[in-house]
């Protein structure tokens, strides 16, 4: 391992973060398991950073993106690809958004720069309201409105960003409000900053800030911005890269806690779509998708073999209810989570919704964010068999909890049990 180690060191950037003192090697995964290149078996509850969504090698997705390459892998958007428009008529009438039309990218980041292009372009502005706390990619411009400095490598961007308040609930100037005050001070911030500016062309939000520590509003914050913003014609894009496809449970999309309002006017959507397989796309009104005046293709977007994984994986999700099972299960984990931390004076909140879970540490009897037990606790529950996740806004003292939907729930006692040993060495 040191050897692969020094071999990643030796041609890779700097930059390019590994989790763990030791770093891993997973060869390969099964269900809701992978192994490492010692043979030691992990329950996996990050999933790929939430793109594992239903299981490791599901056969149903194995198998068709094993026939489509027995077809054909690729030939580009420059010709008819069945595949693609079929997945394009699934997730448009999965979108909510009247007259969709979609357009496939390979990743998230490609997903919202594509929005941010439609929307500057849409609305003749190029500023943008963002959330603080936010996470949108890692291209010039997805970087350029991140609200995460920890994310944020450059100040240097094609955009104006204005960053609002709300993405928080429990942190900020507005955190001792209950949720109807806290609601109505955010949008009384955002009608002020619009006082202070040029139109915007759009707010691009989260519904559950993923990179941000799995932070969230209160329900219907987003609908009452759309009032405001609809109001100047602003845009509301809902950046679905981590809550889409049921992973928040009560809900497909996360833009639904949000909906009082009606749908976004776009949606950006990745990671778990494909279960590996590098899909990303924006679903958009046909008037703003085909507001663009030069033409525009995607080599790799879209691909035959991506777009057969990613319909064999939706069939399987709704298939198999995976989001009412998010739903129960999480549900489950996120109260058995809660009493663990009742005990723990590091553990600030536990958060979340279906298998989208947050455990926020802070140092003992203060508020002051705690990224070295953060570290710990990773490490000691790799030491255990289990595989989370870390992140948060605030020193990035936020452990998260994304496993694939399918879920059990003898799996999830087993991470529990795992997660509660690991927190109590900490604290």
């Amino acid at each position: 391992m040191n050897d692969l180690y020094d071999r990643h060191r030796a041609v890779l950037p700097d930059w390019l973060a590994l989790y763990y003192e030791d770093p891993l090697e997973i060869t390969h995964g099964e269900g809701r398991h992978v192994w490492d290149a010692e043979g030691r078996r992990y329950l996996d509850f990050f999933g790929g950073i939430l793109t594992t969504m239903t299981a490791h090698a599901l056969p149903e997705v194995t198998k068709a993106v094993s026939e489509q390459a027995g077809r054909i892998i690729h030939s580009s958007t420059l010709y008819l690809n069945r595949p693609m428009v079929e997945l394009a008529e699934r997730i448009a009438q999965l979108s909510g958004i009247p007259d969709a039309r979609v357009f496939f990218t390979t990743s998230g980041t490609e997903a919202n720069d594509t929005a941010l292009l439609l929307a500057t372009t849409y609305r003749r502005s190029n500023t943008i309201l963002a959330m603080r706390n936010s996470y949108h990619g890692r291209s010039f411009s997805a970087v350029g409105i991140t609200g995460n400095r920890g994310w944020s490598p450059t100040s240097l961007s094609p955009l104006q960003t204005l960053y609002v308040h709300g993405g928080v609930r429990t942190r900020g100037p507005f955190a001792h409000l209950d949720d109807p005050a806290f609601v109505a001070a955010c949008v009384e911030d955002l009608k002020d900053l619009l006082g202070h500016t040029r139109p915007p062309a759009a707010l691009i939000a989260e519904p559950v800030q993923g990179v941000g520590g799995f932070t969230s509003p209160p329900d219907g914050l987003y609908a009452a911005f759309r009032e405001v913003l609809r109001e100047q014609g602003i845009l509301w894009i809902a950046d679905e890269v981590q809550t889409g496809w049921g992973r928040t449970g009560d809900h497909f999309w996360g833009w639904q806690a949000h909906g009082q309002s009606g749908p976004p006017d776009m949606l950006t959507f990745a990671k778990g779509i494909g279960n590996g397989m590098s899909i990303g796309g924006v679903v958009a009104r046909a008037d703003i998708m085909n507001c663009l005046d030069a033409n525009s293709i995607s080599t790799f977007g879209g691909t035959q073999i991506t777009m057969a994984a990613g319909l064999a994986n939706l069939n399987y999700l709704v298939e198999h209810d995976l989001q009412g099972n998010a739903r129960r299960v999480g549900g489950m984990l996120i109260e058995r989570l809660r009493a663990v931390a009742a005990g723990l004076p590091g553990v600030r909140e536990v958060r979340g919704r279906g298998l989208m879970i947050g455990v926020e540490l802070a140092k003992p009897g203060t508020d002051e964010a705690d990224p070295q037990a953060a570290a710990a606790v990773l490490e000691a529950a790799r030491e255990g068999g289990l595989l989370i996740g870390k992140g948060g806004g605030h020193n990035t003292s936020a452990l998260r909890i994304a496993p694939p939907l399918s879920l059990t729930v003898a799996e999830a006692e087993e991470g529990a049990a795992i997660l509660e040993r690991a927190l109590r060495a900490a604290y």
